[in-house]
């Protein structure tokens, strides 16, 4: 077996090792302890430290805003009842296991552990209070428990942001071995550098063969390194911390239940791929039958208190949000006014929402009056894909149009479909009649839900996204619904705006 420049020695050649071969006899008994890389100790220690401050910050908190033993609206406050709170809140992080290495700094889910955890310990101590007939538990479990969650949950968006920014740099990344065929391995591969936020860096491959396509040694520049049969071996080295299996006719059942027993004795994790694109999260669920573990894939929920909650949140959301921006948007609307005099402030134009049904969408106006009978003549400027219509430095743009495009200012105004329950906050592109006519059938579940004034299209890159790329961001999101996934969404969606990245 050759090795690639820059990875040392992964498997001695005097012995080869095949899938589900005994542990060696010099090695000592019992799975080796997974050693976590510096990085992620310092990362982990700096959200428990946040965590804990954010309990401690709420406590000190209300004890202060309560030092006349009452604070309005909350009730009787007192320093042990704080306390108590606070040493809840910390053990319900533990309990819901919010500090596990495997959810921190990527997805929804840690966010959702959080949540968790402060909710259970705000629910004891509701029932301690009620228990007791002590009102002084109010304060906490309607006040100050919530701040701290939602400080936790702000001191973890910084650290993810950083993490974020060290892993586009190609640092805090762990060494993944890929498994399967050239094809596979090159889709994770390229899934895996477009992706950089989820810390995998793809340094070696294991092919049936154990070569790539063709007899080359190398994938989109990763190494093959050995094929099926010395996976074990190789994970064993101790250079991989994953070990990704894709999809691979070679793998049958049976061969990777003896390939997860030859794992076992490697300080790595094991990932396989089930071939359920883009489903995740609480629609997956382990079924096993007389022992045999399958994979239950539940129907997508757009009913329930979450569904509610959500609905709330849009329109209350908006309202605010309409109060809070009621000064900017007359300024830009007396600036497009400026501009270009002959025309309407806003644009109003039909898109398609849930279920098919039709609606008027409104934007700030930012091309001129004549934009509609000039689109034929741009035609051969199109650089979309798809139903999707895209021409960089379209001439037909306002100058006040350009600004109000590259901040996203022209979509403000669709806080009124919010608001009026045609869209939500959160949610797939607002497509065009014309757009959903030639819609296949994976891009009509995009249908499902309400279209959103943000999304992962809006945070992911925009136009600069091919039209399959958006496809499948949109049906990321339809599939993996989630409270925590609006919320994780929301709060990229400003850096994005900031950053102006594919807004044209």
């Amino acid at each position: 077996m050759s090795t690639h420049p820059g990875l040392r020695p992964l498997v001695p050649a005097e012995q080869p090792a095949s899938i589900g071969a005994a542990r060696p006899s010099g090695d000592p008994p019992g799975r080796p302890v997974l050693r976590r890389e510096r990085w992620e100790v310092r990362y982990r220690a700096l959200v428990i430290g946040s965590d804990v401050s954010s309990v401690a910050a709420a406590v000190i908190a209300g004890n202060l805003l309560g030092f006349g033993t009452t604070i309005p609206w909350l009730g009787h406050v007192a320093p042990g009842v704080g306390i108590l709170a606070g040493l809840l809140a910390v053990l319900g992080l533990v309990l819901c296991r919010a500090w596990d290495g495997q959810v921190l700094g990527q997805g929804a889910e840690e966010f959702s552990r959080v949540i968790r955890g402060v909710t259970t310990s705000a629910v004891a101590l509701g029932l301690l209070g009620l228990a007791g007939e002590a009102l002084a538990a109010r304060p906490w479990v309607f006040g100050f428990i919530p701040v701290a969650g939602l400080l936790a949950i702000g001191g973890r968006l910084a650290l993810r942001r950083r993490l974020h920014r060290l892993r586009a740099d190609g640092r805090c990344a762990l060494q993944a071995l890929a498994v399967g065929t050239t094809e596979s391995v090159t889709d994770l591969i390229v899934r895996t550098r477009r992706d950089h936020r989820r810390g995998w860096h793809i340094a070696g491959a294991c092919t049936p063969s154990g070569n790539a396509d063709g007899g080359c040694s190398e994938v989109l520049d990763v190494p093959v390194i050995g094929d099926l049969e010395s996976v074990p071996a190789i994970a064993r080295s101790g250079c991989f911390r994953i070990v990704a299996v894709c999809p691979t006719p070679a793998l049958t059942p049976q061969r990777l239940h003896h390939l997860a027993w030859g794992l076992e004795d490697a300080a790595a994790e094991l990932v396989v791929d089930p071939g359920l694109m883009e489903f995740a999260g609480p629609r997956l669920h382990i079924e096993p039958v007389d022992g045999l573990p399958l994979l239950r894939l539940t129907r997508p929920s757009f009913t329930g208190v979450s569904w509610l909650a959500k609905h709330m949140v849009d329109r209350l959301g908006a309202l605010l949000l309409l109060l809070l921006l009621l000064i900017p948007l007359a300024f830009i609307a007396v600036a497009i006014k400026i501009d270009d005099p002959r025309g309407p402030v806003l644009f109003r134009q039909t898109r398609v929402g849930r279920h098919g049904r039709t609606f008027v969408m409104i934007k700030f106006r930012s091309m001129a009056v004549d934009a509609e009978s000039r689109l034929r003549e741009l035609a051969p400027a199109d650089v979309g894909a798809g139903p999707l219509f895209k021409v960089r430095h379209d001439p037909r743009v306002t100058r006040v149009g350009a600004v109000l495009r590259r901040y996203s200012l022209d979509e403000l105004p669709q806080l009124l479909n919010v608001l009026a329950g045609r869209m939500s906050l959160v949610g797939p592109r607002p497509p065009l009649p014309g757009e959903v006519v030639k819609f296949g059938q994976d891009a009509r579940r995009r249908l499902l839900v309400r279209p959103g004034l943000t999304g992962l299209w809006q945070i992911s890159g925009r136009s600069d996204l091919s039209w399959e790329q958006a496809v499948r961001l949109d049906l990321r999101y339809v599939e993996n619904w989630s409270l925590a996934l609006d919320a994780q969404i929301l709060s990229k969606t400003l850096g994005a705006v900031v950053r102006s990245r594919g807004a044209y």
